[in-house]
């Protein structure tokens, strides 16, 4: 529709430089820049390294966007863009890119949540979120439980991981494993060669012990831990490592607990949508077994396209866009980066 608001999105929170073209929940633009191969020989992220390139794609990463959707910078209603939470340094580039853009085109600015806007992404494929809804966002930096009850004002943290992230636990397996960087989907495919039970990996935070203060929280590190000392010990018996088996035991241990603790908070809060989000969204594994648990509590799944699940730019145009169409203030010119930026706050 005509009268839908056409928002831009910028997102540089991490690897990705991404610029995305919205009206209202039809995606017409998605750009991307990554990263990603100038990380791998380091085994992970270098914040300096992210930086820098952001400044270098952000300017041609937008003319691609803006080509693509077919619009120019003076059509679009507003502009957002991952205000936090994110590498301050690669944050900061984002920030200072929408606020001159947004000052020389006389546009609103909106300084969005990365985790809510992981959210909003599901509305470009799936159209408007039923609320509340719970939402189980799996990626390198972040595993979060949250209830949303309003998209565009209010979103409760329920858990989050008190370690190691889950996509985190994926890249330094694969490490281990001899498998490249990132981990999520070269794991996925050696698993699918090998038995999820051929070894009894440990599932965190799930004994009776830790339900009362941690029963939507997770735990990766003690798995990360369990799978290296479990590799150790056949390499020091002189026997070859089953990668496969390892590799499906370990997903399958991460997947159960994700699924298992999503299903549980749909249940506790009464609530009948679950969506997936974040780069670990696209695992076939947690997809397939969130599927059939939440089908046998008569609970809906949504999940975006795995392209849409890593961090990009659409995700943050369409939150913008969803602010927009619900009469939220915008931010001032003077957003700060928020490295740290609470789930509470959807937008600055």
């Amino acid at each position: 529709m005509a009268d839908e608001p056409l928002v831009l999105g910028i997102e540089t929170s991490c690897d990705e430089t991404g610029v995305g073209v919205v009206r209202g929940h039809t995606l017409l633009a998605d750009a991307l820049a990554s990263s990603v191969a100038e990380h791998a020989r380091f085994g992970g992220v270098v914040p300096e390294v992210a930086s820098r390139a952001h400044l270098e794609a952000i300017v041609p990463t937008m003319q691609r966007a803006l080509d693509e959707a077919g619009v120019t910078l003076a059509d679009v209603d507003a502009i957002a863009v991952t205000a936090g939470p994110g590498l301050a340094g690669a944050l900061l580039v984002g920030v200072a890119a929408a606020k001159g853009y947004a000052l020389a085109a006389e546009k609103p600015v909106y300084g969005v949540n990365h985790l809510a806007a992981h959210v909003a992404v599901d509305t470009l494929e799936h159209g408007p979120l039923p609320e509340p809804a719970i939402a189980l966002l799996v990626s390198g930096g972040h595993s979060s439980l949250l209830l949303v009850d309003d998209l565009a004002t209010s979103v409760t943290p329920l858990g989050a991981t008190i370690d190691d992230a889950a996509g985190e636990a994926f890249d330094k397996v694969a490490r281990l494993l001899g498998l490249p960087f990132p981990g999520g989907p070269p794991i996925d495919r050696e698993a699918r060669g090998g038995s999820p039970d051929a070894i009894a990996f440990p599932r965190g935070l799930t004994a009776p012990r830790d339900m009362a203060e941690h029963r939507f929280d997770f735990s990766f590190s003690g798995l990360k831990t369990a799978v290296a000392r479990w590799v150790e010990a056949r390499e020091r018996a002189g026997e070859p490592v089953p990668v496969p088996d390892v590799a499906a035991s370990f997903q399958e241990a991460v997947c159960d607990v994700l699924t298992s603790k999503a299903i549980d908070a749909c249940r506790t809060h009464g609530v009948e949508t679950l969506v997936l989000g974040g780069g670990v969204a696209a695992n076939s594994r947690l997809r397939a077994l969130a599927e059939e648990r939440a089908a046998r509590a008569g609970i809906r799944v949504r999940t975006p396209r795995p392209k849409l699940c890593t961090d990009n730019g659409a995700m943050v145009a369409a939150l913008g866009s969803h602010l927009v169409a619900a009469g939220v203030a915008p931010s001032r010119l003077d957003l700060p980066a928020d490295s740290a930026m609470p789930l509470t706050t959807v937008s600055v």
